[in-house]
């Protein structure tokens, strides 16, 4: 009876956000001034009770094209210059290229085999001239591991080792445990829902008094984010995305996360890189103009890292953007096939298996 009056009591809550939301995008639409009158400087909207609005759907799809590290030889330059650029807007060409490819070149496999999906699926980016997500260090790579956080990476349960083996150590698949949360349709993690994977990076934002509610789309994961100073719930409690918290600097909205579990990684969908749960993330989500939120996330877990770090990105609106149904779950025959994959090898070889 419990599980079934939170139930209702969520699906009232979310009712009702999303009509304050609705109501909240009519009067922000009401307010902006007229494309052609530029003799208004922007300023950030507010909601009918205040708050600035930031509501909408902001997809990372634009830097999708933009590496999490920055390549060495860049060194401390954060910024491409156009040689560099244009680098990177001719793989971008051949990758869109590859996507469209629809005959077979006899020199390789078809597109589509093995362990991923097409070459099609992935969703690309523009090329910018942003050299990396991570911005701090400012050598934008990630900082040192501790010992316990290189051995916990290289321990990681995951199906990841198959196309990145230098990232995780190849294991046996013995039970369903031995392949990664987000093998198993569970969560891609906080940060990693919202930085640019290779599909479904949907991000949606909606407000109301008091709180604001972050959705994403792969796997339909949502935050709700209490504005009211309340304290995080107690240490014992813990959760794959954690405990969120918020406040506003000005017209930033400022997140802080916190009460993680140690199960999910911080990058490659949240399978590679696993934290510990130490993990302090702090969000900010800045609207710098009517089109564009800058989104910095700094990293905080001593048990992995030896120093924070801190990626930062442009986030687009896109209005047009359409959140798909993501039934992981209900079409995962991955996990049956792996599995028993594993038992026909151990059968092939002669080893005894378990009926």
């Amino acid at each position: 009876m419990r599980i079934t009056r939170l139930l209702i009591s969520l699906s009232v809550a979310a009712a009702a956000a999303m009509t304050f939301a609705s109501a909240a995008l009519v009067a922000q639409t009401s307010r902006e001034p007229a494309k052609n009158d530029t003799t208004k400087s922007w300023s950030v909207p507010r909601t009918p009770w205040g708050d600035p609005d930031l509501q909408g759907l902001w997809p990372s799809i634009d830097m999708q094209g933009t590496p999490y590290e920055r390549p060495e030889n860049l060194g401390t330059r954060a910024v491409l210059n156009d040689q560099e650029l244009t680098a990177r807007e001719t793989q971008t060409a051949r990758q869109a290229e590859a996507d469209a490819e629809t005959t077979v070149n006899t020199q390789r496999a078809p597109r589509g085999t093995g362990t991923g999906p097409p070459s099609h699926w992935g969703e690309r980016g523009k090329p910018s001239r942003q050299a990396s997500l991570i911005v701090d260090p400012v050598d934008g790579r990630f900082p040192p591991m501790t010992a316990e956080g290189e051995r916990r990476s290289k321990e990681a349960y995951s199906t990841y080792f198959l196309d990145f083996p230098d990232a995780v150590t190849a294991h046996p698949f013995n039970e369903f445990s031995d392949l990664g949360v987000y093998d198993r349709c569970i969560t891609r993690g906080l940060l990693a829902s919202i930085l640019p994977t290779a599909y479904n990076m949907g991000n949606q934002i909606i407000q109301v008094p008091g709180a604001v509610i972050v959705r994403n789309e792969m796997i339909h994961e949502t935050r709700v984010i209490p504005l009211d100073s309340r304290a995080h719930i107690n240490s014992k409690i813990r959760q794959y995305l954690g405990d969120s918290r918020g406040h506003w600097e000005g017209t930033t909205l400022v997140v802080e996360t916190t009460n993680f579990n140690g199960k999910v990684g911080i990058t490659r969908n949240g399978n590679t890189l696993p934290t510990s749960q130490e993990l302090k993330i702090v969000e900010r989500f800045e609207r710098v103009a009517q089109d564009t939120m800058q989104y910095t996330a700094t990293v905080t877990d001593p048990k992995t890292w030896t120093r924070p770090w801190t990626v930062s990105l442009p986030l687009k609106l896109h209005p047009e953007y359409q959140f798909f149904e993501y039934a992981c779950h209900e079409g995962n025959y991955a996990m049956k096939h792996i599995l028993s994959g594993a038992r026909a090898d151990e059968r092939a070889s002669g080893e005894k298996v378990a009926p």
